[in-house]
This record gives C-alpha cells, sequence and structure tokens, in this order.
C-alpha cells in the first residue's frame, strides 16, 4: 500500500507540474499558479473530507482524485479563455472588471455543466454499490470543491498575482 501511495502522490504531482508548463505556455505564469492553487485545493478538500469520514484511499479513489483534477482544470480554463479574450477586446479597463465580467459570462455555462455532472455522479453514488461508492463520493466532493475553486479561488489569485505583478 504504500508503494502505491508513492506512486499516487508523484502521479498528481506530476500532473500538477505538466499542467503549470501548459497553462504558462497557453496563458501566463500567473494564470498558471491560480490554476495550481485551485487544483491544489480541490484535491486536498476532498482528501480532508476522505481523512474525517475514515474513508479508505484506494486505486478508485486516487483515480477519482485524477479526474478531479481534469475536471476543474476544464472549467477553470474556460474562464481563463474568458479572461484572455475579454482582455484582448477591452479599451484598457481595469482588471478586476475584466475577471469580474469574464466570470459572469461564463457562470451559467459552469453552473450547469457542473450541475449535470453532480447529478451523474451522484447516480453512480446511490445505485453503484461498494465497489464505486468511493470514486463516486469522491467526485461528487470534486466537483462541488472544484466548480468553487474555479471561481473563487482561480480567478482571484490572478488578480492578486496581476495587482503584484502587472502584465506588460
Amino acid at each position: 500500500m504504500l508503494e502505491l501511495s508513492g506512486k499516487a502522490v508523484m502521479a498528481i504531482l506530476s500532473s500538477l507540474f505538466l499542467i503549470l508548463l501548459y497553462i504558462s505556455f497557453r496563458f501566463e505564469f500567473k494564470f498558471a499558479l491560480g490554476a495550481i492553487a485551485a487544483l491544489t485545493h480541490d484535491v486536498l478538500i476532498t482528501l480532508g473530507i476522505f481523512s474525517i469520514l475514515r474513508y479508505e484511499i484506494s486505486l478508485p479513489v486516487i483515480a477519482a482524485f485524477l479526474t478531479i483534477v481534469g475536471y476543474s482544470l476544464n472549467d477553470t480554463i474556460v474562464i481563463f479563455d474568458r479572461i484572455r479574450e475579454n482582455i484582448k477586446s477591452s479599451n484598457k479597463t481595469n482588471y478586476d472588471s475584466i475577471i469580474n465580467k469574464s466570470i459572469n459570462e461564463s457562470l451559467s455555462r459552469t453552473l450547469v455543466t457542473s450541475l449535470t455532472t453532480f447529478f451523474v455522479v451522484f447516480i453512480l453514488w446511490f445505485f453503484g454499490g461498494e465497489v464505486i461508492n468511493t470514486f463516486a463520493f469522491a467526485m461528487i466532493v470534486g466537483v462541488i470543491v472544484g466548480t468553487y475553486s474555479s471561481i473563487y479561488v482561480a480567478s482571484p489569485i490572478v488578480l492578486l498575482l496581476n495587482e503584484k505583478y502587472p502584465s506588460k
């Protein structure tokens, strides 16, 4: 089990590092830091809830953690892409207004996608039986936390970093 835990941690850290590189390339480094903070938040909150409830961290749960990272990253990138589009089309409005506008423009998409995923995963949890129960529960927590962090963690970190290190 210890070897499995080590490999799981390495898989998650490797994926976070590759995500950092990808987002730095596609956007800017401050966006990458915001995304990594949000993804780390998602995994740690889900892991914390599993610890509080004394659920076992099994291979399906590790797969759920990696799936949560991917799912939350998708939500975050949608918002970041909207921010980038609004920066290009804005006439030098302040950065916080651009981020606020971008979140508002993508909010309905984010909520509809998250609710749809939540309902499917909830049905898996409710009817799936013991084999898939912990995977589905981790996904339920991850979808909720990931939706929250895409809006309230990633973008505010980008805003704070932009205030400290403005774009050229």
